[in-house]
């Protein structure tokens, strides 16, 4: 869906619609935008979405700025692989957003994840984000309990 409007010819990167205040269905499109997002482990394509000095709690770090995004996201998904994340709208209002969200990935030894949590989001009138708090934990699975698999599913 987001690179669909990346390819516009008009597109306008200090504008991310919808903007703010939501509707039900903006808010759905924001989260599900979101997503597709993250799942392109694009840190570049997926730090345009929050503001130049967007806010960021993720776990126990704190992250300024999306040049500390981009890096952050890098790291991430460096050792986060085959990341796979599923959102889903809590709640919204005016211009913030609740989200709880879970991903599935593996580290370089094998070892499966699914991973849960919730964010707290809060755009600019533009619509991009410029706070965003996410709490989260990990819980190790077996490759046979994984549930976003397209592929099959190997021991190695």
């Amino acid at each position: 869906m987001w690179d669909e409007v990346l390819a516009q010819p008009s597109y306008n990167p200090t504008l991310r619609p919808p903007l703010p205040p939501f509707t039900l269905e903006m808010a759905l499109q924001k989260v599900q935008m979101a997503e597709d997002a993250w799942n392109s482990k694009n840190p570049e394509k997926v730090s345009l979405a929050y503001t130049v000095d967007t806010e960021w709690r993720n776990r126990t770090e704190f992250i300024n700025g999306r040049a500390e995004v981009q890096a952050f996201l890098t790291r991430k998904w460096e050792k986060e692989l085959d990341y796979k994340l599923k959102k889903e709208l809590w709640t919204y209002g005016e211009n913030r957003i609740a989200v709880r969200f879970e991903y599935e990935w593996h580290d370089a030894s094998g070892q499966w994840y699914r991973s849960y949590g919730n964010e707290l989001w809060e755009f600019d009138q533009n619509g991009l984000m410029r706070k965003r708090f996410a709490s989260i934990n990990d819980l190790s699975i077996k490759p046979d309990e994984r549930r976003f698999t397209t592929t099959p599913i190997t021991n190695s």
